[in-house]
């Protein structure tokens, strides 16, 4: 059995040894492995996830996704005699690929940002199931090698509410999705706890005495807040429903912290904020296009041919078209995800020293960018009143004052949101967790709990 956070950032395992839980080191990855994939061709997955598969789950896949997997054949040919490679990576190997030829293959960040998505075709569920399965597949391989035994019990981190518009219709959606992928690469008995709640219980293993916690879990797409009755006496009891006071959640996370960090303190240089030769401020909604790496209806729009005659018309309309040209080719050459990585890199980088240096000379030659913590809280502004809000719902359901405030989520780390968050709550004690750790061990316990 396995505590499994499949994040929308990185993912993550968790086993119980000695009676507490482990995070497993992973092959190469190490314990966080980038929710990231890469694949030569998109058609390929699902040949890819095929070959992975055993008996009998391999004779359905093949009915279900017949026409699937021939197309794939056909990319596999095509591929092997061009003499590209024909495996999928995952992690920062997929990165690595992306950044060495943005504009080949196919690279996708954060696909659980997606599966709740609304109005999506089958065609694009089944795509999205079987990414999902082959980044599981790939992970599960790793913990049993890691282990040297089978495991068929796991315990999912979900949300509170995914990323989708249609409320829980596009949770049900998502569940779906997660759930029939772990099934179909092998997980016999398959349950989910939602991430704050998870967070919580390793929170609660420390506790001597009960105390009212108010968990914030800031994931890669979404921040759920739990206001939590914990202790000795709750953490014995498998049924936790009387302890959990108050359920927030909203679709910001730390992806919007690097999308918005993108657009305000990066994307000037690309001219947003720019004018054009009439005088009139320069159209906005190309640069939140570009950036928009977690919608697919924006980046569609921006990867667009009309999009790219639009971008060469504004270069010939604005006052500084040197500017305009570097947003061209973020189009033409598909840098999105390039862009926002690196303004991402400097939000990690911030959290351990003042000001950060990105260098943008793959794009254009000479183009740095010089960023600080006063600049990322500007930027950030609006996620961070989202948080607080999110607070402030929580508390406001439970109808009580929380005695302890439980941060955790890689944002968690930042000095610029622990300095928010305590401005929020003055005089309560703010406690950052394990920032990606404290989930999945929480998951751990709660499989160690359920199926023991």
């Amino acid at each position: 059995m396995i505590g499994f956070d499949y994040g929308t950032s990185n993912c993550a395992i968790g086993v119980m040894t000695d009676h507490q839980p482990q995070l497993l080191s992973l092959g190469d990855h190490g314990r966080y492995i980038p929710s990231t994939l890469y694949a030569p061709s998109r058609d390929i997955i699902v040949n890819w996830l095929f070959k992975q598969l055993s008996s009998p789950a391999r004779d359905s896949f093949q009915q279900q996704r017949k026409l699937q997997l021939q197309k794939g054949r056909n990319s596999l040919r095509e591929l092997t005699l061009d003499g590209y490679p024909t495996e999928l990576s995952f992690g920062k190997a997929a990165l690595n690929h992306y950044l060495q030829a943005p504009d080949e293959g196919y690279y996708i960040k954060s696909p659980k940002s997606f599966l709740g998505a609304s109005g999506l075709m089958p065609q694009q569920i089944a795509l999205f199931e079987d990414i999902v399965a082959a980044m599981m597949s790939h992970i599960k391989s790793l913990t049993e090698a890691s282990l040297g035994r089978m495991v068929d019990e796991t315990v999912i981190g979900r949300p509170i509410n995914f990323q989708g518009l249609q409320g829980q219709k596009s949770n049900q959606q998502a569940l779906a999705i997660l759930s029939n992928a772990a099934k179909r690469v092998g997980f016999k008995a398959v349950e989910f706890q939602y991430e704050p709640v998870a967070a919580g219980f390793e929170y609660e293993a420390s506790l001597r005495q009960e105390q009212k916690v108010l968990v914030v879990d800031i994931g890669g797409g979404t921040t759920d807040c739990s206001m939590l009755l914990m202790g000795p006496k709750q953490a014995s009891s498998m049924d936790r429903a009387h302890d959990l006071l108050s359920h927030s959640g909203e679709r910001v996370g730390g992806n919007d912290f690097d999308i918005a960090l993108a657009i305000e303190a990066i994307m000037p240089s690309f001219g947003k904020n720019s004018l054009l030769k009439s005088g009139k401020p320069m159209p906005s909604n190309s640069f939140w296009q570009a950036m928009a790496i977690n919608n697919i209806q924006l980046q569609s729009e921006f990867y667009s041919a009309e999009n790219a005659r639009f971008l060469q018309q504004l270069i010939r309309d604005a006052e500084q078209p040197e500017l305009l040209t570097r947003l061209l080719s973020v189009q033409q050459q598909k840098l999105s995800y390039r862009v926002v990585n690196a303004a991402e890199q400097s939000k990690i980088a911030l959290t351990e020293q003042a000001s950060q240096h990105i260098d943008l000379t793959d794009i254009d030659e000479g183009l740095h960018i010089n960023l600080d913590r006063s600049c990322f809280a500007n930027a950030c502004q609006r996620q961070l009143n989202a948080i607080a809000s999110l607070m402030t719902e929580a508390i406001a359901q439970a109808n009580t004052q929380p005695d302890v405030v439980f941060v955790t989520g890689g944002t968690a780390k930042s000095p610029v949101l622990q300095q928010f968050l305590q401005q929020q709550l003055p005089g309560c004690q703010i406690v950052v967790g394990d920032h990606f750790g404290s989930v999945t061990a929480g998951l751990t316990r709660w499989a160690n709990k359920i199926y023991a």
